[in-house]
């Protein structure tokens, strides 16, 4: 086979070498356009795993290049004047220039034809001339472009300026993140030593800032005195350097995001940087490179066509790049928003850091650096009043008003669908006291509507008659008196989502029959098979304000700890707020302010008969999830704070479910970037919600300060003793069980220091 690379970067090569490898009387071209010893980095980085897999590929290049590697396992984070280290990272570095060079010499002794200082002018000339195209030409990859029809990239140029340099200053003993605020903002640098003598240092900034500095119009030299200013306390009288000081322009870059819908056209296949990329923050763009090299070469020696080779390839590698794409992502939006969690005290500044990926987790980090980790868990319980103690941030104490939770273990609302007539029944009874002693911290009530017209279907309870008082506040004092759970009331109106079917039949559809009419903001209908609702007029206003300030006062004499009032999914309130619902042309239409007036006249109306010693919150959809036409980014931070400035004394953070046409992105934890915004730029305190379901990922979250409270669904639905079971998979003798329960106790602890599963992942 007749195979030409494109591109003489690490892909490239290592495509090169692998090919020969399997296919030793292959013919193997590989053409750059630069020279043999250009390159636009500095150093890479590897991880154990990486230099794993090129062992059992190529042992030789392996040998040779773990010879040149400067090895580090710590994380120094320094921001200002503090400096904060962590260890058990395993990292390696190289000099870039050092890899090429060694896989130019291993390519060559394979007998890999390397041609450098050559342009490929015709794209569609090599495709003729080889069997096989190889493009590992880069980010700003010619092939790409020239085939751009069959590729179909998706290209995200990233908000923050960043360019790479490099310095002899000394960097050896950790990955080094330093933090600097300028009287134009904040600046940092990514540095790591790559050899004995010599240390990559990238600098990255906001581009507000950038400017400020007045980076946009200096020359090189003038651009690296300013940067070795303003880092100079941390390079010890060495200058860095610039290796693209030959570039005409600026050597400042915006990082692109590429993801390309289809990886291979013909006989030509992407590889690389051209196909998908990884933001530097986390080092893997090398990794992508080597991994996919070796997997291409093993697939279009092993299967019988090079169509179903590439097929393979894609689908192979595929997933593994998105799943580093989305770490990436995660990484990248991090020091995008950086200044967001710069107030943060440096310990948890620090966390916040380590795990931005979300591929380092809370017990990941526990294995790396178990007393690093152990200061942080006693740093962020003596924050909240715990002084002296060591448990897991989970575990800690939060107060609201007056209301003080154990735990900060939320169990989310989840409707049950089994109210008759509005009134809760024994089904509820056994729900919510089976998960008030299960040991969360606090307990939700599923949306209980202020009225029959209110109801989401038939089957939801209510707060309007004094049966329905009588029935929660049995459960109130059951609750009360057995745990020491708090109680909070969800209190909503279903709006023109009402009058459907239960959530085991046809989620959202109308009744069959027997529906009732509905309202919202504006008279358009939840779908197609919706009638429309009617429009509130102001007269219904005052009547469903009224409905609302009757329930909350039945929820106080219940006896319940607390109120919440549902404003999002869609449902009356929710109406209002999105400008997808609501298109009225009066006061309550139209502007953000003007849209959130009824909601705030509902909650204000409401805080005024809640005792003043009870905490109320609100839960807000902090998106629509259809872009600009809807609720997102700002706007949702802006409705947090108006709550806030009502009265609210924390914001359940939540999102989407208000419009048929909304597209979400699902996965881990998807909400919470929503929760950490509005805590984080407001300084509001948020519950976060959406597809959590183990105690890493709740001590994750609180850990990083990117919420106050975390709610869990599903896995209550599951297991009503969730927080006491992850109590015991994680050691933590201070969680207190029901009397009666303490011989199952005793034998969870038994398994889990013999380390059996106790069904929680931790």
């Amino acid at each position: 086979m007749k195979t030409v690379c494109l591109g003489g970067g690490p892909a490239g090569l290592y495509f090169a070498i692998s090919l020969k490898l399997r296919d030793p009387d292959s013919e193997v071209t590989v053409i750059e356009r630069n020279r043999a010893d250009d390159t636009f980095g500095w150093g890479v980085v590897l991880s154990d795993e990486t230099l794993d897999n090129l062992e059992r590929n190529d042992p030789k290049s392996a040998r040779l290049i773990r010879d040149h590697f400067a090895y580090w396992d710590d994380i120094k984070v320094v921001k200002e004047d503090v400096e904060i280290t962590s260890t058990g990272h395993g990292f390696c570095g190289l000099g870039r220039k050092t890899m090429l060079l060694l896989l130019q010499e291993r390519a060559r002794e394979l007998g890999v034809d390397l041609r450098f200082e050559t342009e490929v002018d015709d794209i569609d000339a090599l495709t003729r001339d080889y069997d096989l195209v190889v493009a590992a030409d880069g980010i700003n990859s010619k092939t790409r472009k020239h085939f751009e029809h069959a590729f179909r990239p998706e290209i995200d140029t990233r908000a923050c300026k960043f360019v790479w340099l490099g310095t002899h200053a000394k960097f050896d003993d950790a990955f080094t993140f330093i933090f600097k605020k300028t009287e134009a903002g904040w600046i940092w640098a990514h540095a790591y030593q790559f050899d004995a003598d010599t240390a990559t240092f990238i600098v990255e900034c906001a581009e507000d800032t950038w400017r400020g500095l007045g980076f946009d119009t200096m020359g090189q030299d003038e651009m690296i005195a300013l940067c070795e200013r303003i880092f100079a306390d941390h390079l010890d009288g060495h200058p860095l350097m610039s290796n693209m000081k030959h570039l005409r322009g600026s050597a400042w870059l915006n990082f692109n995001r590429v993801l390309c819908e289809k990886w291979h056209h013909e006989n030509v296949v992407l590889l690389g940087d051209s196909s998908a990329t990884a933001h530097f923050s986390i080092g893997s763009g090398t990794k992508l490179a080597l991994e996919s090299a070796i997997a291409l070469a093993e697939l279009v020696t092993k299967e019988p066509s090079l169509e179903k080779a590439f097929e393979t390839y894609q689908e192979e590698r595929r997933l593994d790049v998105l799943r580093l794409q989305s770490a990436a992502r995660n990484s990248t939006e991090w020091f995008e928003e950086v200044e967001r969690y710069l107030h943060l005290d440096p310990v948890q500044f620090n966390y916040s850091l380590l795990t931005r990926s979300q591929r380092i987790s809370h017990e990941n980090l526990r294995l790396r650096d178990a007393d690093w980790l152990r200061s942080a868990e006693e740093w962020f319980q003596a924050q909240a009043g715990a002084n002296g103690v060591h448990r897991a941030p989970m575990f800690a104490p939060f107060q609201l008003r007056d209301m003080r939770l154990k735990n900060r273990v939320v169990v989310s609302p989840m409707a049950q669908y089994k109210a008759v007539d509005g009134c809760p029944t024994d089904w509820h009874f056994s729900h919510y006291a089976e998960r008030a002693k299960g040991g969360a911290g606090l307990v939700y009530i599923e949306m209980t509507c202020v009225s029959p017209e209110g109801r989401i279907t038939p089957g939801c309870p209510g707060l309007y008659a004094p049966e329905h008082e009588a029935q929660w506040k049995r459960l109130c004092d059951f609750v009360h008196a057995e745990t020491d759970a708090k109680l909070c009331m969800q209190i909503g109106h279903s709006g023109r989502k009402g009058s459907t079917q239960l959530g085991w039949e046809e989620m959202d559809a109308p009744l069959k029959e027997g529906n009732w009419p509905t309202l919202s903001a504006s008279p358009i209908p939840w779908d197609a098979g919706h009638e429309p609702p009617r429009e509130l007029d102001r007269a219904d206003m005052d009547a469903v304000t009224d409905q609302f300030v009757k329930a909350a006062e039945m929820a106080d004499r219940a006896g319940f700890d607390m109120i919440e009032l549902h404003a999002a999914h869609g449902y009356l309130l929710s109406s209002f707020i999105s400008p997808i619902s609501n298109v009225r042309e009066d006061e309550y239409g139209g502007t953000l302010e003007n849209r959130m007036r009824y909601p705030l006249e509902v909650f204000r109306a409401m805080r005024a008969v809640w005792p003043e010693d009870k905490p109320m919150s609100v839960r807000i959809s902090a998106t629509d999830w259809v872009g600009d036409r809807g609720v997102e980014g700002e706007e949702a931070v802006e409705i947090a704070q108006m709550f806030r400035d009502a009265g609210v004394d924390i914001v359940d953070v939540s999102a989407g479910q208000t419009s048929v046409e909304a597209k979400p992105v699902y996965g881990r934890m998807f909400q919470t970037p929503f929760s950490d915004r509005i805590r984080n730029d407001k300084g509001i305190p948020t519950m976060a919600v959406g597809n959590i379901y183990e105690p890493d990922h709740v001590n994750s979250i609180l850990m990083a300060g990117r919420a106050d409270l975390v709610c869990l669904a599903r896995p209550h639905l599951a297991d009503p003793y969730w927080t006491l079971h992850a109590a015991a998979a994680l050691g933590d003798d201070d969680t207190a069980w029901p009397a009666p329960y303490l011989p199952g106790r005793d034998q969870m602890r038994r398994l889990a220091e013999r380390g059996e599963g106790l069904g929680i992942r931790v």
